[in-house]
């Protein structure tokens, strides 16, 4: 097989460096300053509607057969919520001290705003489809919105890749390792029993993948903070030391990371802001595609709903996260003995809850990796099939079949092996293809700007569950599928 690691070393030795430089020099900044544009621009909604969009996450049930507003909210949570949750917050952490934790947090409430825009443009520009549930994302927007249609498929094609092909392997995978080692369940075993229950809901489509989010998120992430709650309670003495060191370290006033004289703050910066950015995946691309299925009265009212998940993903998991470890002893054990070395994300946080509670937090790790995982490749078909749909409109249904065996043959070879080239790969599509929804949404930003205005005017009017027009808020409305938006009157008070 020696041709076949020729080809594989050939291929990486291109997309490697283009890969690096799009998301060390272009990606990190652009998602930073186009959440910090928008966040200025719509007169930072997310300080102004927080209780807002808690309320209408919680209370939003659709308005139709199709899929509500919370199972939506729920299927981008599951892509949002992975292993990164776990494994990524204890790297950020290793790499960039307590302080990344700061800069993390600081990311989150500027991708608010974010989340916000690129999933009321998925609403606005959806379309309705045979089987009762929308479709619509950024390969819809880019075509309805800004009439380019070559670049919504150039967007479709690296979305499949990276989510429908890579990242179902790679959960997979994660999944395998983790139950091997907690439990010594053979690999093979995990993956036949993944690929059985991952059929079970993919072949009912998007529908049953959000009625299974609807009923799995919830349920991993309650769960997840109540263990995180009671850590923190049980340490309660420590929690100021803890928070003045994250504050503290940010800034630069801490003690040493990664072997270097004091906290440099470029590298808290840095790796708060990636860890941040990758997580709730705000401005990539990928949740519009989830909350467009939502039937919902109002494209706002969605784009609340997706900001706030980005809330539960980073300010809520992920700090959870950086709470079980550096309230146990294992970081700073570590970071006394063997500074600078290089360690797996995974097992630092499992060592730590191993720490906290004993054998059951490492169960108890192995379990969330896995609902976690799980759940993250139910939500990356979800993302896949709208697009491979939006590709071969006229054969959509054969398309996705295809795809579901794809996806099943992803998650059976993932859960036995490691694909190192398949990532390396599908880190240059994702980069690609965020970079792509980066500009439509900054493009297409004044279309959700009149959006959210309908919106809050009507709550202003005494509206209490605002409908929206397009003849009324948008420049263009031919530009939007007129059978979505049918005219009806507000709900008032």
């Amino acid at each position: 097989m020696e041709w076949l690691t020729s080809i594989e070393q050939a291929v990486n030795a291109v997309t490697d460096p283009v890969s690096n430089f799009i998301w060390t020099y272009i990606l990190v900044y652009l998602l930073l300053g186009v959440g910090v544009l928008f966040t200025v621009i719509t007169r930072f909604m997310q300080f102004r509607l927080i209780g807002h969009m808690a309320r209408v996450t919680f209370t939003s049930r659709g308005s139709g057969d199709g899929v509500s507003a919370f199972q939506a909210f729920s299927t981008s949570l599951a892509g949002r919520v992975g292993t990164g949750n776990l494994a990524g917050v204890a790297l950020a952490l290793w790499v960039g001290g307590p302080g990344a934790i700061f800069w993390m947090w600081i990311t989150a409430l500027v991708g608010l705003a974010t989340a916000f825009i690129e999933s009321t443009l998925g609403q606005v520009y959806k379309v309705r489809h045979e089987d009762g549930v929308f479709r619509g994302g950024p390969a819809y927007y880019i075509e309805h919105g800004l009439g380019q249609r070559w670049l919504g498929c150039v967007f479709a094609v690296f979305l499949i890749i990276a989510f429908g092909l890579a990242f179902c392997g790679a959960q997979a995978n994660t999944i395998s390792r983790a139950l091997d080692a907690a439990f010594e369940v053979p690999s093979w075993l995990t993956g036949v029993v993944l690929v059985i229950m991952t059929a079970m809901i993919i072949y009912g489509g998007i529908k049953s993948v959000a009625q299974a989010a609807e009923k799995i998120v919830p349920f991993m992430a309650i769960a997840y903070l109540l263990v995180a709650l009671y850590i923190l309670f049980a340490n309660a003495s420590e929690v100021p030391a803890m928070l003045a060191l994250i504050v503290k370290s940010a800034f630069g006033f801490g003690p040493a990371v990664g072997g270097a004289a004091g906290f440099a703050i470029k590298a808290a910066m840095e790796n708060g802001v990636k860890r941040g950015l990758f997580s709730n995946e705000a401005g990539m691309g990928s949740a519009p595609n989830a909350a467009a299925t939502a039937t919902v009265r109002h494209p706002a009212a969605q784009g609340l709903v997706q900001s706030f998940g980005v809330v539960c993903d980073t300010l809520i998991i992920c700090s959870c996260t950086a709470v079980v470890i550096l309230l146990s002893g294992v970081y700073q054990t570590l970071m006394a003995g063997s500074p600078g070395a290089d360690i797996q994300g995974i097992q630092l946080t499992q060592d730590a809850m191993t720490d906290h509670l004993g054998v059951f937090g490492t169960w108890f790790i192995a379990v969330a990796i896995f609902m976690f995982a799980f759940t993250s490749i139910l939500a990356d078909y979800a993302y896949s099939s709208v697009n491979i749909e939006y590709l071969f409109p006229r054969h959509a249904k054969q398309a996705d079949q295809v795809l579901r065996i794809v996806v099943l043959l992803m998650v059976m070879v993932g859960a036995v092996a490691s694909l190192d080239f398949i990532w390396h790969f599908a880190d240059l599509a994702m980069g690609m293809m965020a970079t792509v929804n980066l500009v439509a949404i900054v493009l297409l930003a004044p279309v959700a700007l009149k959006v959210l205005r309908d919106y809050e005017q009507q709550r202003r009017d005494g509206v209490r569950e605002p409908r929206f027009d397009p003849r009324r808020v948008l420049k263009h409305p031919e530009q939007v599928d007129g059978s979505v938006w049918p005219e009806k009157e507000a709900v008032r008070k």
